[in-house]
């Protein structure tokens, strides 16, 4: 069971029976040593997002989330395909499930799948990634009163802002939760 101020950015609970999890946080502290909680909880099955105010007595229960690694094969458009590279079984996911994390995918990746009662509810990527980029717009010279950026796509189709020194063919790393430029890998 989880405290109201156990929920963090990211935390994982069970309400009413689905999972759902933490989005945005924010505790207030009200007068004589109570506080409350705000939350935003996205539900891990449907993708809805409510709003949640949790008192300092509340008790939450913990999801019962497993994990697996899993290996990224291939897209046909609509579903994308994943194999566990121990038993070999084939998991074949709708885009809707896959979210945001396809902008990530690489064939032959290996990530985490998230399991409630045995379905899969979510693709869990790595807080970094390293992609190559494939096209990098050039830079006109001049403006250098702040960081000069540009557009650069990387080798999954992401498109992200670089520093004007990234060339085509470089490898960067990707903050996998803001989608932003982090380094160039040496």
């Amino acid at each position: 069971m989880y405290q109201p101020t156990d929920l963090k950015k990211g935390t994982v609970v069970q309400i009413d029976g689905k999972p759902y999890r933490v989005t945005e946080y924010a505790q207030k502290v009200m007068g004589r040593g109570g506080s409350i909680v705000n939350v935003r909880l996205k539900n891990l099955l449907d993708g809805s997002v409510i709003p949640k105010t949790f008192k300092g007595a509340d008790k939450i229960e913990q999801a019962e989330v497993t994990s697996k690694t899993v290996q990224y094969l291939y897209t046909d458009g609509t579903n994308y395909f994943f194999m566990d590279p121990e038993s070999f079984e084939q998991f074949e996911l709708p885009a809707d499930i896959v979210d945001s994390a396809k902008d990530y995918l690489k064939e032959g990746d290996n990530l985490s799948l998230q399991f409630f009662d045995s379905r899969v509810i979510n693709v869990e990527l790595p807080k970094n990634l390293f992609l190559e980029v494939t096209y990098a717009e050039d830079v006109t010279r001049g403006d250098t009163s702040g960081p000069v950026l540009k557009d650069a796509t990387l080798e999954t189709g992401l498109k992200v802002r670089v520093p004007a020194f990234i060339k085509t063919g470089d490898i960067i790393s990707v903050d996998t939760t803001t989608g932003e430029y982090r380094e160039r890998k040496k």
